[in-house]
C-alpha cells in the first residue's frame, strides 16, 4: 500500500497517471508487479499531486518498512486530530491469529464512504473470495453506517490485506472459523468507526444511536442514518440539550415506515439513562439529569420502534461551531 495526505489526486488533470506512477514507483522499489500495489489519496480535491517528493522519499519509506504503525496511522492524517489504530488476537482451530487496522477520517464522513481510509491487515489464512464475502458484509453495518457531516467524497478506501503466516488452516468457506474471523474483524472496525465518528472535525462527542424493535433491518438502518444526520439532533447533543423532538422529526423524515405512536426514545451515557419518549409522546422527567448525561463524551440515542425484531447501530458526533472555522479555512 502506498498513501500520500494533503492532496487528493482527483479531479486533476494527469491524476490517474499519477496514480499509476505511484504504483510503479513502489512495485520497482520492492521487486513485486505493480498490480499488487495499492495507492490510495486523500487532501485537496481537484490539486495538481507533483510525483517529485514521491519519487524522492520512496527509498526512505522502504528501507523504514516495519511490523509497527504508529508512523503509518499519523502520516495519513489530514484534519484528524487523533491516530485511530487497533490490533487485536483470536483463536481459529488452536492456533492464535492477529488482526489490526489504522484509519484516517474526520470531516467529509458519510455513506458511502467518506473521505475515509482504513488499511486492515491479518496473518489469518482465509481465502480471497472469503476475505472479500467478509469485508464486504460487515462494511455494510460498521464504515457506511458512520456520519459525520453528510458529505460523502471522491476518494474513499477500506482494504484488508491477509498474509497466512499465522499458520491455520485457511478458511476457505463458512463455518466457526469464519465466525471467529468475522467476530474479529467486527471489533477492529467498531472500534476505527467509533474512533472516525469521536474525532469529527471539531466535535466534543461521539453520538452511537440504537435502533431497536424494527420490522426489518433496512428500516432500523435507514432511521439509525437519519437520527445521526440530523444537524438539529447533533447541534442539540453538542449544548446537551434533550430536545427529544428531533429525533422523532429525524426519524418521520427518514423515509422509513414507521407506527410514531409505537416509538420510544431514551437518552444513554455514563452518567445513567433516562426515557425522554414513550409511544411517540413525551415523558416527564428531570432536565438535570439528562444534561448530566448529555455532558458525557459518548452518548448513546436509543429508539424503539416497537415494530419486530431488526435492530441497527450508526455513529456520528455533535455540531460545533468549531466544525464550521475548520472548514471556512481548509485550504488556508
Amino acid at each position: 500500500v502506498i498513501c500520500n495526505s494533503g492532496n487528493a489526486n482527483t479531479c486533476n488533470a494527469n491524476g490517474i497517471e499519477i496514480a499509476e506512477q505511484m504504483s510503479d514507483i513502489l512495485a520497482g522499489k520492492m521487486g513485486i508487479s505493480a498490480d499488487d500495489v495499492v495507492v490510495a489519496s486523500t487532501g485537496v480535491i481537484g490539486q495538481p499531486l507533483d510525483i517529485t517528493p514521491i519519487q524522492d522519499g520512496i527509498d526512505e519509506l522502504v528501507g523504514g518498512l516495519g511490523d509497527y504503525s504508529d508512523y503509518a496511522a499519523e502520516g495519513i492524517m489530514t484534519t484528524d486530530t487523533v491516530k485511530k489504530e487497533i490490533a487485536v488476537s483470536f483463536d481459529i482451530g488452536g492456533v492464535e491469529c492477529r488482526i489490526g487496522g489504522i484509519a484516517k477520517g474526520s470531516g467529509m464522513i458519510h455513506p458511502n464512504m467518506a473521505t475515509m481510509l482504513v488499511f486492515i491487515t491479518t496473518d489469518c489464512a482465509i481465502s480471497s473470495p472469503m476475505l472479500q464475502k467478509a469485508l464486504s458484509g460487515d462494511i455494510a453495518n460498521t464504515f457506511n453506517m458512520v456520519s459525520v457531516d453528510g458529505d460523502t467524497s471522491t476518494n474513499d478506501m477500506v482494504t484488508v490485506l491477509a498474509n497466512g503466516m499465522a499458520g491455520n488452516k485457511e478458511i476457505t468457506g463458512e463455518g466457526e472459523d469464519y465466525k471467529a474471523f468475522m467476530k474479529a474483524l467486527n471489533t477492529v472496525t467498531v472500534h476505527l468507526c467509533k474512533s472516525i465518528a469521536g474525532d469529527g472535525e471539531g466535535a466534543t462527542k461521539m453520538i452511537e444511536c440504537n435502533v431497536y424493535g424494527a420490522a426489518d433491518e433496512k428500516t432500523a438502518k435507514t432511521v439509525a442514518k437519519s437520527v445521526i444526520c440530523s444537524s438539529l439532533t447533533k447541534a442539540a447533543m453538542f449544548g446537551a440539550d434533550a430536545n427529544w423532538g428531533r429525533v422523532l422529526c429525524a426519524i418521520g423524515y427518514s423515509g422509513a415506515e414507521v407506527d410514531v405512536t409505537k416509538i420510544d426514545v431514551s437518552f444513554i451515557s455514563a452518567k445513567g439513562e433516562i426515557q425522554v419518549c414513550k409511544n411517540g409522546a413525551g415523558v416527564d422527567f428531570s432536565e438535570e439529569k439528562a444534561k448530566e448525561i448529555l455532558l458525557e463524551k459518548e452518548i448513546n440515542i436509543s429508539i424503539n420502534l416497537n415494530a419486530g425484531d431488526e435492530k441497527a447501530t450508526a455513529w456520528g458526533c455533535d455540531l460545533t461551531y468549531d466544525y464550521v472555522k475548520i472548514n471556512g479555512d481548509y485550504r488556508t
